[in-house]
């Protein structure tokens, strides 16, 4: 059930697409009516989201009819959706606006996430940024690419040695159990550097064009890493939880742990999994 190259290019047009007729008019222009909480205050859901996810659906129905389909907002409205990522068959994971809390607050630090997963395991993952119009694509067996309109996709590739106290990544501590919160911000302090940009899609897309060198998450919504972690080790860094279990789309629990390189990898995990 491999992707074929003409639906891998299907899916990646829609999903510029829809960002042009669905996300981009909506930034900087939305109503207060039309952003809303969910699970707390800083967890939002704005019309765009609403409208990107439909459209999405819709779109990969089109281009693989076979498919079911997981969108975040879907499953905010019933948790049950979840359950289709185990099954076997083809599962299209969907994240409309990656970054909803940066796009309603009108910084323009959000993306597009879609994953294909085929029998449990990510094939094909796609990380947009609608405001430049480029995406990282991860294919299964084949590596990572960065790639635009009208230019050659230009392959990504990791694997460069960081020292721990030098490196640089993305700890998003308010997604920490509170009573874990003080050991990891402890931990924080022998790495170079350690903040969030409240957007997994920025944040995979620094790490695997080598902006940035690690990623630590305590909260494994599969809209979030299933193309994110799929890139990395395309790229040729480590994707994988702390206990040492490799990432699978399916897990909900866990603390997952992304590399520029095994040996970061080892060291992030040495250090955190003691906080």
């Amino acid at each position: 059930m491999t992707l074929s190259q003409s639906e891998e290019t299907a899916l990646i047009g829609l999903v510029r697409d829809v960002a042009r007729a669905e996300i981009l008019p909506r930034f900087r222009r939305l109503e207060p009516t039309e952003i809303r909480a969910k699970s707390r205050a800083d967890d939002l859901v704005t019309a765009a989201d609403i409208a990107a996810e439909r459209a999405l659906t819709e779109g990969v129905a089109r281009i693989l009819p076979a498919a079911q389909v997981v969108g975040e907002e879907a499953v905010a409205a019933d948790a049950g959706v979840l359950d289709r990522v185990g099954a076997a068959g083809r599962v299209v994971i969907i994240d409309p606006v990656d970054g909803t809390w940066n796009f309603a607050k009108g910084l323009a630090v959000f993306g597009v996430i879609l994953a294909v997963v085929e029998d449990g395991e990510t094939v094909f993952g796609l990380l947009y940024d609608p405001v430049f119009d480029d995406w990282v694509v991860a294919r299964k067996g084949a590596g990572a690419f960065l790639g635009r309109a009208g230019a050659a996709p230009v392959p990504l590739s990791l694997g460069h040695a960081v020292p721990l106290a030098e490196a640089q990544g993305f700890v998003p501590l308010f997604l920490y159990p509170e009573a874990e919160r003080a050991g990891i911000a402890a931990a924080m302090l022998d790495v170079g550097r350690g903040g969030s940009l409240r957007c997994s899609c920025h944040e995979y897309r620094q790490i695997v064009t080598g902006g940035a060198d690690f990623g630590l998450n305590a909260l494994l919504n599969v809209w979030d890493h299933a193309a994110g972690a799929l890139a990395v080790t395309e790229a040729g860094g480590c994707a994988a939880l702390e206990d040492g279990r490799t990432y699978r789309p399916e897990m909900r629990e866990g603390r997952l742990a992304v590399a520029s390189s095994g040996s970061l990898w080892r060291a992030l995990t040495d250090r955190f999994g003691r906080a």
